[in-house]
């Protein structure tokens, strides 16, 4: 039954990417006039082709796993947080700050405290002001969660535009942080550090809590049905806060080992959209952590492979970028799908002439 039940969950995902493949096959048929087949096989072949490649696709794998972990929990509980990309830079902020600022501990004390701090941090940030307004005035999450982002971001140019946390210099950038506060590289001549194992870790830790726990279970509950919920006597309240503050735990995890294993310092822009395109990740996966995994090292494969595919065959890079939202267009049209199927089938059922007599 539970094999059953993760095979459904990921068919119809499975599908949308089948889907979009090729559709984008076609749109590269159509406006550069190039074989599909062998643009996707350069575009995987950078992504996964050899150890080199493979190592810059689990590295930016890594914050969209932790990232997209967090996402999946605050969807599996019913909540749409797409603010994770505020509650990433708070985490990086935070990461940043005490990386160059404090000094003199040791790496084993230094970056468990970075840790602590980054996900306290994004736990704040996404459940006190979102989670407490959706719980206590009504406030849609998506509204809260969207605003939270761009004042973190805005925050952060103000500490690195003169603010500060502005390292000398002309660059918009804090300090580079201490040796003690940095990630140990796992492949030389690569960015891809010990974080792996911290996101391998995070994977574990979410999977246990969502599905062998009292705790994951009421807040998956909650998210299946609130008003089931409340019948069952669970505090539906404390859950939402406490879904809100894990997704932003979990982002602002992210920030910080981005900063701890790739970045080394907070930058103006220092971010690729990890924040929106774990959204993706969490809907591809179904909230599942296992999936996470597969879905993250999926679309960081299509970002790293375009710079191949754009070498060898002359198609723009941004076509992964056309992929992925027709991914989400297909996942989109199998969740309405999913809604349509089932009214369908409540409409049968009290049709249906009692005792099945006509």
């Amino acid at each position: 039954m539970m094999v059953k039940k993760v095979l459904q969950s990921i068919l119809m995902p499975l599908i949308a990417i089948f889907i979009s493949m090729i559709v984008g096959g076609i749109v590269i048929l159509i406006t550069a006039k190039q074989n599909p087949i062998y643009a996707y096989l350069a575009l995987f072949s950078g992504a996964y082709g050899n150890l080199m490649n493979f190592a810059t696709t689990l590295t930016n794998a890594i914050p969209l796993i932790i990232t997209g972990l967090g996402v999946a929990i605050a969807f599996s509980s019913g909540l749409f947080n797409i603010g994770a990309e505020g509650q990433f830079w708070i985490g990086a902020i935070v990461a940043t700050y005490l990386g160059y600022q404090v000094k003199g501990l040791p790496w084993f004390l230094h970056i468990p405290l970075i840790i602590i701090c980054a996900m306290i941090a994004g736990a704040l940030w996404g459940g006190v002001v979102p989670g407490l307004a959706k719980v206590y005035t009504g406030a849609h999450e998506v509204i809260t969660t969207m605003m939270m982002s761009y004042i973190a971001i805005y925050f952060s140019h103000y500490l690195l535009e003169g603010g500060p946390m502005m390292d000398k210099g002309t660059i918009p950038q804090s300090p580079v942080i201490q040796n003690s506060a940095k990630l140990s590289t796992l492949v030389p001549n690569t960015q891809l550090s010990s974080g792996l194992f911290i996101a391998i870790l995070a994977v574990v830790i979410v999977y246990i809590l969502m599905y062998k726990t009292t705790l994951g279970y009421e807040l998956r509950a909650v998210g299946f049905n609130v008003k089931a919920a409340k019948y069952a006597g669970i505090n539906v309240a404390q859950k939402l806060v406490l879904a809100m503050g894990l997704s932003g735990a979990f982002a602002g995890l992210a920030g910080a080992v981005q900063i701890m294993g790739v970045q080394y310092r907070l930058y103006d822009s220092f971010t690729s959209g990890y924040g929106y395109t774990a959204i993706v990740v969490a809907l591809l996966a179904n909230n599942n952590p296992i999936g996470v995994v597969i879905a993250a090292l999926f679309l960081a494969g299509l970002s790293t492979g375009a710079q191949e595919m754009q070498m060898q065959t002359n198609i723009s890079g941004q076509l992964a970028d056309v992929v992925v939202g027709l991914i989400i267009f297909f996942i989109a049209i199998e969740e309405l799908y999913r809604i349509v199927i089932e009214k369908i089938k409540n409409r049968k059922t009290k049709l249906q002439p009692v005792g099945g007599q006509k």
